[in-house]
């Protein structure tokens, strides 16, 4: 992936992070913001569920969306606790992929991850770090359900929607810098990998047909 597409993806995630806060916090009853922040995610996954003819993810989006529609309907809903299972259940998922692979005699997400972007394998030392920055993935989108539970019970809606539409990318953007950083210092001869290298390897991962490394 070039820079400049990176920038731009940066960009519509930025644009983006601001518009949903804006419409969580002053019209989170409207359709548009239920759409908004309900349709992107269940349009990628009916897509890659298209792309891989998985029926249980196309099963999934179409028993999300005719709930959403249903509640949308009936009324006297409190949609906000919908935005709230949104945002815990995909950090929950993220946690439980992660967690999965830390399972004694399996090999780590990110050790499995970076085994096939680095052409020389990993030392001992880089196996280990790899599968603690697994445990680490875990233990962030943990804290970042039990932050969002919180804010939502003893905080005003405005801080949650702030906490979720901006906070949320904000702070996965930090612990990727972060590692990032953390990574070159303790480990200089863990030789970095572009962004297209990283986005090959998880698309591997998730689809275990795929064979071979990726140039």
């Amino acid at each position: 992936m070039a820079v400049w597409g990176v920038l731009a993806a940066g960009l519509g995630l930025v644009v983006y992070s601001l518009l949903s806060y804006l419409l969580m916090a002053h019209a989170p009853d409207r359709a548009w913001t239920v759409l908004a922040l309900f349709g992107p995610l269940l349009a990628a996954l009916a897509v890659a569920g298209l792309a891989r003819r998985h029926l249980p993810t196309l099963a999934g989006c179409a028993a999300a969306t005719l709930m959403l529609v249903l509640v949308w309907q009936r009324g006297g809903v409190d949609l906000n606790r919908l935005y709230v299972l949104q945002h815990g259940a995909i950090h929950a998922l993220l946690a439980w992929t992660f967690a999965f692979t830390l399972r004694p005699g399996s090999m780590a997400l990110i050790t499995a991850m970076a085994e096939k972007v680095h052409l020389n394998p990993l030392t001992t030392a880089e196996r280990r770090y790899t599968r603690s920055l697994t445990l680490a993935w875990v233990l962030y989108f943990v804290a970042m359900i039990v932050i969002s539970v919180l804010l939502y019970a003893l905080a005003p809606w405005a801080w949650w929607s702030f906490f979720c539409a901006v906070l949320t990318p904000g702070a996965a953007l930090a612990f990727f810098v972060v590692e990032y950083l953390w990574r070159r210092w303790q480990h200089p001869d863990f030789s970095p990998v572009s962004v297209q290298r990283a986005l090959r390897a998880w698309q591997q991962q998730a689809n275990p047909s795929t064979t071979g490394r990726p140039e």
